[in-house]
Formats: C-alpha cells, structure tokens, sequence
C-alpha cells in the first residue's frame, strides 16, 4: 500500500517542525533530510492519486453501459 499526498505532507510538516524545534544540530539535520524526503515522496503519491483519478474517469466514460445498450441481465429468467 502505498501513502497518500496527505499523509505525506502532513509528515514533511511534522519533520519541518521538529528542525526548527530543536537546538540539538544533530537532530535538526535528520529532521530537514525527513522533511526532504516526505516532500519528494508527496510529490510521487499526488501525481499517482491524479493518474488514479484520471483513469477511473476513463473507465467512466468509455466503459460504462449506456441505458438500452444491450445491457447484460445476470438472470436467466427473462
């Protein structure tokens, strides 16, 4: 499974408040580089999510029975 844009921004923001939070150098460092890393996997997920998006509109459109096009009856009894 993979994250979604949420939770990755909200984890870049939480990093980027711990850096600015601490007075340990050490710290602040990790936290930038966590806060770096969120951002970039943030950007991943949102273009993924759009490309979800995208194609569950495709199939939408395109697959989508229209009302009396031949649709299929499960039933036998008609």
């Amino acid at each position: 499974m993979y994250p979604s844009a949420t939770l990755c921004r909200t984890q870049e923001a939480s990093q980027n408040d711990r850096a600015r939070g601490t007075t340990l150098e050490n710290v602040r460092v990790v936290a930038m580089k966590a806060a770096k890393a969120w951002g970039k996997e943030a950007i991943v997920a949102e273009e993924r999510e759009a490309r979800g998006e995208r194609v569950r509109r495709h199939k939408l459109l395109h697959l989508a029975p229209f009302p009396g096009d031949g649709e299929i009856r499960l039933d036998r009894t008609m």
